[in-house]
């Protein structure tokens, strides 16, 4: 343990100095000429302390300086950090590091950056590997760390003790790149292999790298975005930054520096080093050893930072990285949190090292031994900041405990607290709120409103008594009865208000159905020919046709029979949906099963199409509230929205809009998961209710649901002056009836609760706009007194059920209906695990989150046995705190559970099925599910997806018996949905039964037959199809064809060739997106991406785009098929064809030698056309003519 010196006996005096010095500052002293003047001396409360008692700068001299109770620690460093030099900030854990980097940018100046190195967010001797973006970080710190001269770096003391790679080997192993150099492509992507970067297809996440042609796409380690770069013979042309989801690029950058991607090389000379040192320090069965092998052959295998030190002659330490100005402080008791790291190693190195085919190296090896690091400690000064008086300090910082404001948790006593604060402290006093929506709750408090300010700087410089400030400031600031205080909401309420979670980056662009269908089609999935039926994509095929190189899909039917469709007629496919994909109805070619599963699903879609019509004819016959967009104010909240919109929630808000400003009364459904973005189209249909004076009611099911849609809607509406109030049972009796009374005099404009709301003693004084948040989870009786209002208001209803984009279209808006699925951007993939039932897993899954700050849901679906299940976690994990949460529960307690376990007072909640859909909780980033076989596909899904909702790596352990107690069909399942770990990969497989139940909530139940018959698309194209045919007054062909489809044929090559695209998926992906544009314009828009994110376009897929583009046009004519070869060709028509026969008749009488009629629908074309160019600019010709008239008409 560190000594500790007894303070300096002239400390106290130093402190009344230093607080007189903020408001009339002394001239520099002469010993601080040199010194670089901090930013706003002005500003100082600690700077002039350390002064009278100096920085420390001896080697091995400790200053300590305390007590530095709340948030005093923040203002000291930052004050400290105003001068050039480097701090650097040692915290007992990691929690307290990432409370550091929220709490100091409103301490720091603008021009001081924050540096972090987090440590790996894993156990010692782990078998995980620490997450990309970690590496990254780690990496991107260690590099920069020698030059950076002026700053502040957060690490806990865990990631201190770890010995890190030398520095010349990121020096040694980094590359900048500047435009205009000389590249080897193959050379860098050789050297990028070596460096740990992984070539893929397409470029994600950090260490990842494709190349394609003369384009190279690499996600640099230690940098935010991603990089193009395109070469023009051997000379870097141009360096972009892309974004990762949308893959387009975003800006010219003029140098990039490309770090390795691992701490430790995997290279010829790097594996060499590590099988040495193996060979000299394990004596084991070399080739026993997984860890061994892998690294040997160049794949690091999971928990492979743990053989690091096996690379190197010696490794550093993070003070070997510091430049010499760096000042070293230290918080909070570090000696134990060190010690307890220390034996927590040792212990798993005891527990672990017995397996001769893993053999681990020592603690020592890895870490510093805690005596070892303290004496590297002590040959540099340290300043200690020590957060209470337990022990004495040199300096003595004379702060006292922030007073607790806390009466009850409710704001009504709020304003005389803090007039008996201000009246009884002297200085000035900070209020700080953790957002905008809070600081309007606590101006609305306050009887007199204090002056808003920015930052700790502007507060000292504004000379006011009473101020306050957005910011999340964690715990207060209290510098003595004279000096400034600052106040924060824990202080008021008793509890921290939960971190708002912001989206990272951009949304993606639009996954289109298309796009989400085939991206998860692999070998042996079923899929659906329009024409054929069900049967079994085989893969992508070449064929020569007519001396061509061709693509198509291969499809098996039943009877292994094969059908073989060209990629120009992709429109036909549709992935199959509808039942389980392993006992697909496969239709036989050539039968007619297909004709008659069609037929019959087709009569009962006119069935439900003619009963929508009734509905949609009904409603649209009520007159409803015509709202007015205040279109400048409006534009004004929507700028507001601190994300860009994605298409799906841009047009959700456009049809909201659009319903509210018509005639009729809107009923729209919005369908999106939880994070999607529903709650900003509620809260802009709200905006235009209270613009024009009329009251919102926001319906949601449970309390704890209204008190996060109140924070939320505080928080946005924070700048209008809109009134918003919730009902809970968290508010006092007296609260409830003051709402009611202002809600019936108009004086509250939007009111949040549960079914209260619809309640005969809650009275609205002008009720305009009801939002619905699951509606499905309410009672009879409540959706009973839902339907009575729907006669009279207009309602916005939420659902998270999944509810196909198809079948949206399909009923082509005779139900208001609005998807958003958008994914949030760059959401991580969530590590799923199928283990058997083991304390020592469970153990060790809920230790990894709790080290890095996290929570845990533990999933244990028998109510009967959960508090014996919370008894055993408990007995396991004696020091975590466990909460118990189920559905028969009383209500007020398990909202209370719930409450507690949001504000972080849990650690593990123990709980059931109910946490299946509901509150989002960021922080919780582990789900270990029980008994996972008794659970289905979707539910699985919707339960895994409870964490992954910040940027921490996600785990899902699903504990199961031993296979052999398990059904064929849960094993399936289990396996399937531990490959599809990822949001987008597996999407579609974990939600289709889900969607069958939106269609169902849609539709009715008994049309799941009909789906499971003929796939989901086909039921939804048959639906559409009746839609269209009732709306126009006709009656629906149960023989109609489904659609008319035009192929093109030139005789040339119209593909997208292996070596430009090697990935087949990648390549299906974009053949159906190309089938699917409807206008040139969309082709070009295509040809920019591909260009943009594969290169230069080669002929091949120029003439995709071109037989592309003439299909359009031919399929405006009413043509069935273009065919042009070397001896001419011709040209079928439909038999309501839209080309006038004149204009045939004029082609052929003109030129009598080139052109004649064959039949009724065939026209010929009889001329050497022995060029390709030659047929193209024919076929254009061609088309254009005979489309004049049905072009004339659509203008």
């Amino acid at each position: 343990m560190p000594c500790i010196i007894p303070a300096h006996p002239c400390a106290r005096n130093m402190v009344n100095v230093a607080l007189i010095t903020v408001w009339r500052p002394a001239p520099p002293r002469s010993t601080m000429a040199a010194r670089k003047p901090p930013t706003h001396p002005d500003t100082m409360l600690f700077a002039p302390l350390l002064e009278s008692c100096p920085w420390p700068t001896t080697t091995g001299s400790r200053t300590a300086i305390g007590p530095l109770y709340g948030s005093t620690a923040s203002l000291c460093i930052a004050e400290l950090a105003a001068e050039e030099r480097l701090l650097v900030a040692f915290t007992e854990d990691t929690a307290q590091a990432q409370m550091l980097a929220r709490e100091l940018p409103f301490f720091l100046p603008e021009d001081c950056e924050i540096l972090q190195l987090p440590d790996w967010e894993t156990l010692p001797y782990d078998n995980f590997s620490p997450h990309q973006d970690i590496v990254s970080e780690r990496l991107r710190t260690l590099h920069r760390l020698p030059d950076t001269h002026r700053g502040v770096l957060l690490l806990p003391i865990a990631a201190l003790m770890q010995r890190l790679p030398p520095r010349h080997y990121i020096e040694g192993n980094s590359l900048l790149l500047e435009e205009g150099q000389s590249l080897d492509i193959e050379a860098l992507r050789a050297a990028l292999s070596k460096s740990g970067y992984r070539a893929v297809d397409t470029v994600y996440e950090h260490g990842e790298f494709a190349v394609r042609g003369s384009l190279m796409d690499i996600y640099p380690m230690g940098s935010k975005l991603p990089l193009r770069i395109d070469l023009l013979d051997d000379e870097i042309d141009s360096l972009r930054s892309f974004d990762p989801e949308t893959q387009r690029t975003i800006e010219k950058l003029p140098r990039v520096d490309l770090l390795p991607a691992r701490e430790f090389p995997l290279d010829k000379p790097g594996i060499q080093a590590f099988q040495q040192r193996w060979y000299a320090r394990f004596d084991v069965d070399h080739d026993q050893c997984p860890v061994f092998t892998e690294l040997s052959d160049g794949r690091a295998p999971g928990g492979a930072e743990y053989y690091l030190p096996l690379f190197f002659d010696a490794c550093e330490s993070l003070l070997d990285y510091l430049p010499e100005n760096a000042a070293l402080l230290t918080l909070g008791d570090h000696y134990s949190a060190a010690s307890r790291f220390w034996e927590e190693a040792s212990r798993r190195f005891t527990d672990y090292g017995v397996d001769p085919r893993r053999p681990l190296l020592s603690p020592g090896e890895l870490f510093m031994p805690v005596e070892e690091l303290f004496q590297v400690l002590k040959r540099h000064a340290v300043l200690e900041l020590r957060p209470s008086a337990e022990a004495p300090a040199h300096i003595a910082a004379n702060t006292e405990p922030p007073p607790q404001l806390l009466d009850g948790e409710n704001e009504s006593g709020l304003a005389t607290r803090l007039q008996t604060l201000l009246k009884d402290h002297s200085g000035p006093v900070l209020l700080c709120a953790e957002t905008e929506g809070r600081r309007e709750i606590l101006l609305e408090s306050l009887g007199k409103p204090p002056q808003e300010v920015a930052n700790w700087h502007d507060f000292i410089s504004s000379g006011a008594d009473f101020a306050l400030a957005v910011a999340p400031i964690d715990r207060g600031i209290n510098l003595g009865p004279t000096a400034p205080m600052l106040i924060t909401e824990t202080q008021l309420f008793g509890e921290r208000v939960a971190q708002r979670r912001r989206r990272r980056g951009r949304d993606a662009l639009d996954p289109e159905a298309i796009f989400r269908d085939l991206n998860e089609l692999r070998e042996g999935s079923p899929v659906v020919h329009a024409e054929h039926g069900i049967g079994r994509y085989m893969g992508l095929t070449h064929l020569e046709v007519d001396g061509a190189d061709a693509e198509f899909l291969t499809l098996e039917y039943a009877d292994q029979s094969k059908l073989y469709v060209p990629v120009s007629s992709l429109q036909l496919i549709s992935r199959y949906a509808g039942s389980d994909p392993e006992h697909a109805p496969l239709h036989r070619l050539g039968s007619e099963q297909w004709e008659k599963a069609q037929r019959k699903a087709r009569e009962k879609a006119n069935d439900v199409a003619a009963q929508l019509l009734e509905v949609y004819a009904r409603r649209e016959a009520r007159e409803g509230v015509q709202f007015t967009s205040p279109e400048e104010d409006y534009a004004k909240f929507a700028a507001g929205f601190p994300f860009e919109e994605t298409p799906d929630q841009a047009a959700a808000i456009d049809a909201v809009e659009a319903d509210m400003c018509g005639t009729g009364v809107m009923d729209r459904l919005v369908c999106g998961d939880v994070g999607f973005g529903k709650t900003e189209v509620a809260m802009r249909a709200a905006f235009i209710a209270t613009a024009n004076a009329r009251q919102v009611a926001v319906l949601v099911p449970t309390t704890l649901l209204a008190q996060q849609h109140y924070n939320s809607f505080r928080d946005r509406f924070a700048n209008w002056p809109v009134k918003i109030e919730v009902i809970s049972r968290f508010r006092a009796a007296s609260d409830t009836r003051e709402i009611a009374k202002r809600l019936e005099s108009g004086d509250v404009d939007i009111l949040i609760g549960t079914h209260k709301l619809i309640q005969s003693d809650i009275k609205f004084a002008d009720l305009g706009l009801l939002i619905i948040d699951e509606e499905h989870r309410f009672g009879v009786r409540q959706k009973d007194s839902i339907k009575a209002l729907r006669a009279e208001v207009d309602i916005l209803t939420l659902t998270a059920t999944p509810i196909p984009r198809t079948l949206n279209m399909a009923l082509g808006g005779m139900r208001d209906l609005s998807i958003i699925a958008t994914p949030p951007a760059r959401r991580l993939s969530i590590k799923t695990f199928v283990r058997e039932h083991d304390h020592g897993l469970i153990k060790e899954a809920v230790l990894r989150e709790s080290l890095r700050g996290g929570q845990v849901f533990y999933v244990h679906n028998e109510v009967r046995t959960i508090e014996q299940c919370a008894q055993g976690l408990k007995e396991l994990l004696p020091d975590l705190s466990v909460a118990v949460a189920h559905g028969q529960m009383h209500e007020t307690q398990l909202e209370r559970v719930m409450s507690d376990f949001y504000h972080q007072r849990h650690h593990i909640l123990v709980c059931s099925t109910i946490i299946e859909t509901g509150i989002d909780i960021p922080n919780a980033n582990t789900i270990i599910i029980d008994r996972a076989d008794k659970f289905g596909l979707a539910q699985l899904h919707q339960l895994r997806g409870r964490v992954g909702r910040s940027h921490h790596q996600a785990y899902a352990y699903l504990l199961c018996p031993p296979a052999s107690a398990m059904t064929t069909d849960a094993s399936k399942r289990l396996e399937a949905i531990e490959a599809a770990g990822d949001l987008g990969a597996g999407y579609q497989l974990a939600t289709h039964d889900l969607e069958i139940r939106g269609a169902g909530e849609l539709l009715g139940d008994e049309q799941s037959g009909q789906i499971q018959s003929v796939g989901f698309a086909m039921y939804s194209q048959l639906l559409r199809q009746a839609v269209e045919a009732l709306r126009r007054g006709d009656i629906p062909d149960v023989d109609a064809p489904l659609q008319a489809t035009t192929e093109v044929k030139l005789h040339s090559p119209a593909l997208i060739p292996d070596d430009y695209l090697p990935d087949p998926n990648m390549r299906l992906i974009l053949y159906k997106r190309i089938a699917a544009c409807e206008n040139d314009a969309a082709l070009r828009e295509m040809q920019v991406e591909m260009i943009d994110r594969f290169g230069l376009l080669p002929p091949q897929v120029k003439g995709l785009f071109i037989t592309s583009s003439l299909r359009l046009l031919a399929q405006r004519c009413g043509i069935k098929a273009l065919e042009l070869g070397e001896s001419g060709g011709h040209i079928d028509f439909t038999d309501d064809t839209n080309v006038d026969p004149l204009q045939l008749v004029t082609l052929v009488q003109e030129q009598p030698l080139s052109y004649r009629l064959a039949g009724p629908t065939r026209l010929r074309i009889e001329r050497p056309l022995p060029d390709i160019k030659e047929r193209e600019a024919l076929a254009r010709e061609l088309l254009q003519r005979l489309a004049g008239e049905v072009l004339d008409e659509a203008a």
